[in-house]
């Protein structure tokens, strides 16, 4: 299977889909949120969806109704006007990484694989992980693993890493396992690879900068009533967008208006939502899912 979709019906429930709107998927992968929208419109609905990898294509939905867009969800707003759509009802966003690029050995998105350290999610972009592991200097090296990866040990790891391709170059995943094994206990190993490669992952597809981009789309996309669904794994994903629903930033308060009202583009919708423990048995890469709703104000 491509992708086993995430808080599926949580999600599309999430939209408070009208018959007739017109919806986004940015994130399409294997399509199955895609369909789930599209089961719930009736003949005039439209729904458009996004998703940069050429492996997502072969999962296209033959149905008059549906369009995929093989773009960065970062274009979203230039591309919906594109096809003459300012206003949609309703947007959702899965940012995890698919079980198809992790299960592919030769994307190198899992520490499980021996294969080339690559990562891009668009395989057409130029920067790869073999770029960052051996042209990055100390420092930037241990700010992304700090920043991105939230690892303490960030500093070691950038030494360790440094030093090694002195003597030559880490071209695998294999290797860059090998070479910081050594580095980290035993019983944590495995996590801890993980956030390093999750740091790594981040910086090749900036998806940081892509996600705070795409969010301040959301505001000029939605119509008003018009509902945001999106569905995080990690903190710093959640972070920003527990943020940006709360008051329509990253940092900082909301902004007033001249009687000192709080300008909010948006009204969170109910509470936090995790997977339910019957769905991390059935799918162990939902568990650190996070889904959070929001209503265009």
């Amino acid at each position: 299977m491509y992708h086993n979709p995430v808080l599926l019906n949580e999600s599309v429930a999430g939209l408070n889909i009208i018959e007739n709107g017109i919806y986004v998927d940015v994130t399409f992968g294997g399509g199955g949120h895609s369909r789930e929208i599209l089961g719930k419109l009736g003949e005039k609905g439209r729904l458009i969806a996004f998703d940069q990898d050429q492996d997502a294509l072969k999962n296209i939905i033959n149905d008059d109704r549906f369009l995929l867009i093989n773009k960065n969800f970062m274009y979203l707003k230039e591309n919906l006007l594109s096809i003459n759509i300012d206003k949609v009802d309703g947007i959702l966003a899965d940012f995890g990484i698919s079980s198809h690029q992790i299960d592919v050995p030769d994307r190198g998105f899992s520490i499980r694989y021996d294969a080339k350290l690559d990562m891009r999610m668009d395989q057409n972009s130029e920067l790869k992980a073999f770029d960052i592991i051996n042209n990055y200097s100390f420092d930037q090296l241990t700010k992304i693993f700090f920043d991105y990866g939230e690892l303490r040990m960030a500093r070691l790891i950038a030494r360790k890493i440094v030093e090694a391709r002195l003597i030559s170059e880490i071209k695998t995943t294999l290797e860059l396992n090998n070479l910081l094994l050594s580095l980290l206990p035993k019983k944590r190993s495995n996590k801890l690879l993980a956030q390093i490669y999750q740091a790594l992952r981040i910086e090749v597809n900036s998806e940081i900068d892509v996600i705070k981009s795409f969010l301040i789309q959301t505001k000029d996309v939605l119509r008003q009533k018009g509902r945001l669904s999106v569905i995080s794994y990690h903190s710093l994903e959640d972070r920003l967008v527990k943020r940006f629903i709360r008051s329509g930033l990253f940092l900082g308060d909301a902004k007033k208006d001249i009687y000192g009202n709080e300008k909010l583009p948006f009204n969170k919708v109910g509470k936090l939502i995790v997977p339910a423990d019957d769905e991390i048995k059935l799918n162990n890469r939902a568990r650190s899912a996070k889904l959070r709703i929001a209503e265009k104000n």
